[in-house]
């Protein structure tokens, strides 16, 4: 196999492979890299591919990739998105990217609750080779042999760490839902880019519910219930000191999210601030997970507006 065909046979499966490796790591840009250096593995194993399917082959690589780096790290998640600090947004257009081929059949779509941040928090909470395994089984569809063999292991060994995994946070997990944004979900981003782009302390406050809780990984800082949280926005809004917000509605994770611009005092320019991802339960904002301005490229938003 040339260079050029093995390109092309793998930059098409590019997108699901980030996916992937973001599940394992819970980091958008060490998953990029995840993918490249799967990428230069298969290159130089290319020797041993025996014809089965390339998809899955690549995604054996995949996963034993982000293995090696889980292993040689041995970084464990707590409970909350605080103790998540490598925790990083995926961009919905890159999510959209992924569907099935039509040589690609099995292909797996990216359901809402495996990719929200609930989940891909919740399963950094076990050790790699569950977390591995559950990916596998339940995100993939792969079968106990299969997964056995890209974990190196006895179906047994891999039916024990599926069990283990589910045991751990099964009750936990994410309800399926669809992949659109709930009449809620856009009511209550609209809403909160409006009290954000006029200052309106009052009306943030009005879309919160009273547990709301903010945190702002890779800062272990957590905010819980509106007494914690209505001093942020006093001090965000009403600081003159700070300067002047801009919003705009973006997704993330299959979530309603938006996207800060501040135009700092004696600027010409708002330059990228932030993300706020926001979960909402029962019609109201439950949790804001704020992220800094790294990955605005990433989400193809400009640097800076006028």
């Amino acid at each position: 196999m040339i260079e050029t065909q093995f390109a092309d046979l793998t930059e098409r499966h590019r997108h699901e492979l980030h996916v992937h490796c973001y599940r394992m790591l819970g980091n958008f840009q060490e998953a990029e890299d995840h993918v490249q250096e799967t990428f230069l593995r298969a290159w130089r194993s290319r020797s041993s591919f025996k014809g089965d399917l390339f998809r899955a082959w690549l995604y054996k690589i995949a996963t034993n990739t982000c293995l090696d780096t889980l292993k040689r790290t041995k970084r464990r998640a707590g409970g909350t998105f605080a103790e998540v600090p490598w925790l990083q947004p995926f961009p919905d257009h890159l999510l959209d990217q992924i569907a099935p081929a039509e040589e690609e059949p099995d292909a797996v779509v990216v359901a809402r609750e495996t990719i929200e941040l609930t989940y891909i928090a919740l399963i950094q909470s076990l050790p790699a080779r569950q977390r591995a395994a559950l990916v596998l089984r339940d995100v993939l569809g792969w079968s106990a042999a299969e997964t056995a063999d890209a974990l190196q292991t006895s179906v047994a060994g891999a039916n024990s760490a599926l069990q283990r995994a589910r045991a751990a946070i099964g009750e936990q997990l994410p309800e399926p839902r669809p992949s659109e944004l709930t009449d809620d979900e856009r009511r209550l981003l609209e809403g909160f880019i409006d009290a954000h782009s006029r200052e309106d302390k009052d009306a943030a406050v009005a879309l919160m519910r009273e547990d709301i809780r903010i945190t702002m990984p890779p800062h272990p800082w957590l905010y819980q219930g509106l007494d914690q949280i209505q001093p942020l926005l006093a001090r965000a809004f009403d600081d003159d000191s700070i300067g002047e917000w801009r919003l705009i509605a973006t997704r993330a994770n299959r979530m309603p999210t938006a996207a800060s611009y501040l135009r700092a005092p004696g600027d010409s320019e708002f330059r990228a601030f932030k993300f706020d991802v926001i979960r909402v339960q029962n019609g109201k904002i439950a949790e804001i997970t704020t992220f800094g301005a790294e990955l605005f490229p990433a989400f193809d938003l400009p640097a800076t507006l006028r």
